[in-house]
């Protein structure tokens, strides 16, 4: 057991810590955008259940329903409203989890723009992607049968799955980025449909945007420690060791 608990410690130790720091003190207003994601699933689940053209399943598909055989300014214009909709094969109460559970470390650990921003670059990969695959065909490697271009593409577990490999790397969670990666991995694999290959673009948008993220934080401090060499040489003082 104290072996178990060395392990837990060291793989989310700091996750934990930065999610106790993040809350204390301010509760449940520290998470505003993980919140109004939940209403905002809980009032598409409630409004999709109503036959009314005007308000009910009419307006949820008119606002939110995005498959890649519309127009992709039509479709552009659903993605981010797309995000909130319950998925076909995705029970209501699992997508409330997992935002609530994801969405809301994010919202603390990573802050509000970033989760979002993440949030959206993941569901409009997978967006983007379905496009072309079907574009490609069921022949190509990446490509997908041309039924997947009237499936309807919604929900948020892409931007949870790709939110949570970002997570896994801000705080050097290995074992966990792992197990997820093979288990969308083996999704995949095991049900080869369109939400699974999505899964993996977010996946692969979640590498790209930290890898950027780092690379740009890696910039910033090498240009402040060059810029504050610079004003010590600027302001006449004797170099060390004078």
């Amino acid at each position: 057991m104290r072996t178990a608990a060395i392990l837990v410690r060291r793989e989310w130790g700091l996750m934990w810590a930065a999610v106790r720091a993040g809350l204390a003190g301010r509760g449940w207003r520290a998470i505003p955008l993980t919140l109004t994601a939940l209403c905002l699933i809980a009032l598409f689940q409630v409004a999709q259940q109503q036959r009314n053209r005007y308000w009910g399943y009419g307006l949820v598909q008119d606002i939110g329903f995005v498959r890649a055989a519309d127009p992709w300014w039509l479709e552009l214009a659903r993605t981010p409203l797309s995000l909130f909709l319950p998925a076909a094969d995705l029970p209501v109460w699992g997508a409330l989890a997992q935002v609530l559970l994801v969405f809301g470390i994010a919202e603390i650990a990573l802050g509000r723009r970033r989760t979002l921003l993440i949030a959206y670059v993941c569901t409009l990969a997978g967006v983007l992607y379905a496009r072309i695959g079907v574009a490609i065909g069921p022949d190509g490697a990446l490509g997908l049968p041309a039924a997947d271009a009237q499936a309807v593409d919604t929900g948020p577990s892409g931007a949870v799955v790709g939110l949570a490999i970002c997570l896994c790397l801000r705080f050097r969670a290995w074992f966990t980025g792992t197990l997820v990666i093979v288990a969308m991995v083996v999704e995949a694999v095991v049900k080869p449909n369109l939400a699974g290959r999505e899964h993996l673009v977010a996946i692969v948008a979640a590498l790209a945007v930290s890898a950027f993220s780092g690379f740009s934080a890696l910039r910033r401090r090498r240009l402040s420690v060059g810029g504050g060499d610079g004003d010590a040489g600027r302001s006449g003082a004797p170099p060390a060791g004078t």
